[in-house]
């Protein structure tokens, strides 16, 4: 039976596409069949023929070494650096949440850990006009546990809090918590660690530090992440 992680982030740029290509990878090299999904992604260039290329999805793919062909990683893809929502408005093209589901299911049957991205933060809009979707939305119809990213330095306290006060609102499970950009033996983000976990009653499961290529975690714990 497939294994199934969402990954989402206090916040847009936060380096959930980093941290997620660094999980896939790892589970490739503990011998894994991992897959990615992501049900929208916007910000992304075209090619030299004018094709539109998941940007967010290759990096995964380029970074983790798995043979996943692109176009079954993200059944929608804009240009503009918006959240999907106001691209879709802009460019046409609407998420339905039938399609997304669709293709989700597409990648469990076809791979046994498979970890979806979320788009910006967990209050991303998806659709709105013809249909009104929320990230948290596309969590709930695909059944999910989230993984939340989040930057290790100043205001993160704030930002993770926040975070997963409002998912735990919406009853959305939150497995745990990883530190990007973090940097060993900084007062302050060691602190951070320590307040985020009070607030939260969640552990920090790892710290990932700036330019790694590995994802500094026990094997079983990243697993375990994945319901």
């Amino acid at each position: 039976m497939t294994k199934k992680l969402f990954v989402t982030g206090t916040g847009t740029d936060i380096g959930k596409t980093y941290v997620t290509a660094l999980m896939v990878k790892k589970l490739k090299e503990l011998g894994k069949n991992p897959g990615y999904y992501k049900a929208a992604m916007s910000g992304n260039e075209r090619d030299a023929e004018g094709k539109l290329i998941a940007g967010d999805a290759l990096h995964v793919k380029t970074v983790s070494g798995i043979s996943q062909p692109l176009s079954e990683m993200c059944p929608y893809v804009y240009e503009n650096a918006v959240s999907p929502h106001l691209a879709s408005r802009i460019e046409g093209n609407p998420v339905q949440m039938n399609v997304v589901k669709k293709g989700f299911e597409e990648v469990c049957s076809k791979y046994d850990y498979v970890t979806v991205e979320g788009s910006g933060g967990i209050l991303c809009p998806i659709c709105f006009d013809e249909e009104e979707i929320w990230l948290e939305d596309v969590i709930k119809e695909l059944d999910l546990s989230c993984l939340i990213i989040a930057d290790a330095g100043l205001g993160t306290i704030n930002n993770v809090v926040l975070t997963v006060e409002y998912m735990r609102a919406k009853n959305i499970p939150v497995k745990g918590i990883f530190f990007n950009n973090f940097h060993p033996g900084d007062v302050m983000e060691e602190d951070n660690i320590k307040m985020c976990e009070h607030k939260t009653g969640l552990e920090v499961l790892a710290c990932i530090e700036k330019g790694s290529v590995e994802l500094d975690i026990v094997p079983e714990v990243l697993q375990d992440l994945y319901d």
